[in-house]
């Protein structure tokens, strides 16, 4: 009797998916996912992957992929003719001096940022610290770098934000206090560079569709100021300019990774919580697929040619580093071990796996004191 009730139960289970597979088919459309989504990820073959595409010397791949992603990145700002930085105002910490700073970040934006300056004597290895999404938008640079001079809102801000993303520690000033230049600024609608009318979460996606509009993309955008970014550290005569690296977590490391694929100028890069496969992101449970946010980490129809990790795979063989959490529910864990793994492939095969330093911690969504420790020991390997 047992077996006639499981084997009901079953067919009531497989008549009810088989229900909800015809009215995906039937509406088009299911939690803001096209019911075709499967249909569409097979479509992708990456045919501009190392080892899909025509070339097969590294080093012409490495040109022809950049290329692509450059091409995919376009209507992009043009670099500035003049830095023209200004110091603001100036603070004295435990072991550097940190700066508010104004510059050109390109030819279109003047920006606030903030540069942390070792004491003693230069030139010294330097980190562009990218700062998070978290659809947390009053605050930018001051998730990465204590800020000061500012309002009590803001320093509580930035404070709270430290102790829930970066285990209460500032990661810009642990490297600035180990040693390295550190440079922090807002990206486009993040704190100082935010909206004009104020901070309103569905205002990313009218920026990204208006950027869209004109042949460019939100998410080219930040990452050509990051770019930029690392060139104006090199700039500085307190700088060794053969030694920037650039940090990030969460949206931030997603910058880091694709900034060290788009510039040589970045010698080595991290990158906390932000690796996957398209296949495993693109499904219908996870955040992803909500959109607005994802568009501050889109580049238009790069995805025909290349997944994320062989977009990072472009930055081969610059020392690289990938930390994720077994507990991150934004990242599946499974589709983590497939970038991992097709990444590790890349740079074994020119010789440089010592140089890709991948890991998957038991961790949330979170950028904890231990593995700052573990990632500023990285740094201090290849950039000291």
């Amino acid at each position: 009797m047992k077996r006639v009730a499981i084997i009901a139960a079953l067919t009531i289970m497989s008549a009810a998916a088989s229900a909800q597979q015809q009215d995906a088919q039937r509406y088009g459309v299911v939690k803001n996912m096209p019911a075709f989504f499967e249909q569409m990820k097979a479509q992708l073959t990456w045919p501009m992957a190392w080892g899909n595409a025509p070339q097969t010397d590294f080093d012409e791949w490495r040109t022809a992929a950049r290329e692509v992603l450059m091409e995919s990145m376009q209507n992009i700002q043009p670099a500035a003719e003049s830095y023209d930085m200004e110091i603001v105002a100036r603070e004295h910490r435990d072991g550097y001096e940190a700066l508010k700073i104004e510059f050109n970040i390109s030819a279109w934006c003047r920006i606030p940022a903030y540069l942390l300056v070792p004491d003693g004597e230069g030139p010294f290895p330097a980190i562009v610290m990218l700062h998070d999404h978290g659809a947390h938008f009053s605050i930018g640079k001051e998730k990465m770098v204590r800020p000061f001079g500012v309002s009590q809102q803001i320093m509580e801000d930035a404070e709270k934000w430290a102790e829930g993303c970066y285990d209460n520690q500032f990661a810009g000033d642990y490297f600035a206090a180990a040693g390295y230049v550190v440079l922090s600024a807002d990206a486009l609608f993040w704190g100082e560079r935010g909206r004009m009318e104020g901070i309103d979460y569905d205002g990313q996606q009218a920026l990204a569709s208006n950027f869209l509009q004109m042949g460019g993309s939100w998410g080219a955008f930040i990452n050509m100021d990051d770019v930029y970014s690392a060139d104006f550290l090199a700039s500085l005569p307190f700088v060794d300019g053969e030694k920037i690296g650039c940090l990030g977590f969460s949206m931030g490391a997603y910058r880091s990774w694709m900034m060290s694929a788009i510039t040589d100028r970045v010698k080595a890069s991290a990158s906390i919580c932000w690796m996957n496969t398209t296949d495993r992101l693109m499904s219908l449970d996870n955040n992803q697929n909500k959109g607005g946010s994802a568009y501050s980490m889109l580049t238009p129809n790069l995805r025909r040619y290349m997944d994320y990790a062989h977009t990072a795979s472009i930055a081969c063989p610059k020392p690289t580093l990938f930390y994720n959490g077994t507990r991150d529910k934004l990242f599946p864990v499974e589709g983590v071990e497939q970038a991992y793994s097709t990444m590790r492939e890349v740079w074994e095969s020119q010789g440089a796996g010592d140089r890709l330093e991948t890991r998957i911690w038991d961790e949330k969504h979170f950028f904890s004191k231990q593995m700052q420790q573990k990632t500023l020991e990285f740094f201090d390997k290849w950039l000291k």
